[in-house]
């Protein structure tokens, strides 16, 4: 992989990382202010959300080496699987921000709940790669559909480890 992509992708998970904690602590107290401030929090990581899928897609064309016709037929199903998956993202960004409004005080039913609603999202997004997977290989050799592949989940395990550091630890 091209390292100053990689570096990029990185900056911008830190990025991304930094407000983390800001949506536990602007959740905490339920005033117009915090409110007000919770959805400036939003939109500043909605904007975040967008540039690291920018920087992964660039990185992505950096890495993968496409003909013309080839990248004619790919970044259709790239950008068709990536919204796709910023659906599924979506609904795990709902599910931290739940779990940062609470967690310091969360019971073993809604722990329960959490864990498994967690586990579902992984599963729909493993399930999200199956489905395009015979998509990509359509479009590509299955050298350069597994290289795809790998730096998509190389990137996306980059990402997941760094929100995953920035959670708070549920407490026994």
């Amino acid at each position: 992989m091209k390292k100053p992509l990689l570096t990029v992708l990185a900056f911008g998970c830190a990025m991304l990382l930094a407000r983390t904690p800001a949506i536990a602590q602007g959740s905490q107290a339920q005033t117009s202010a915090n409110q007000s401030s919770q959805s400036s929090t939003d939109k500043d990581i909605d904007l975040l959300r967008k540039d690291i899928r920018s920087q992964k897609k660039q990185l992505i064309a950096a890495n993968v080496p496409l003909t013309d016709a080839e990248a004619q037929a790919f970044w259709p199903v790239y950008d068709k699987y990536t919204a796709d998956l910023v659906n599924v993202n979506n609904d795990k960004y709902q599910l931290i921000k739940e779990y940062a409004e609470g967690y310091d005080t969360i019971t073993d039913a809604q722990a329960d709940d959490w864990t498994t609603r967690l586990l579902k999202l992984d599963s729909a997004v493993t399930s999200l790669r199956l489905q395009y997977q015979p998509a990509f290989r359509k479009v590509l050799p299955a050298k350069k559909a597994a290289l795809y592949e790998q730096i998509e989940r190389k990137a996306q395990l980059l990402i997941d480890v760094q929100v995953a550091v920035a959670i708070p630890l549920a407490q026994p």
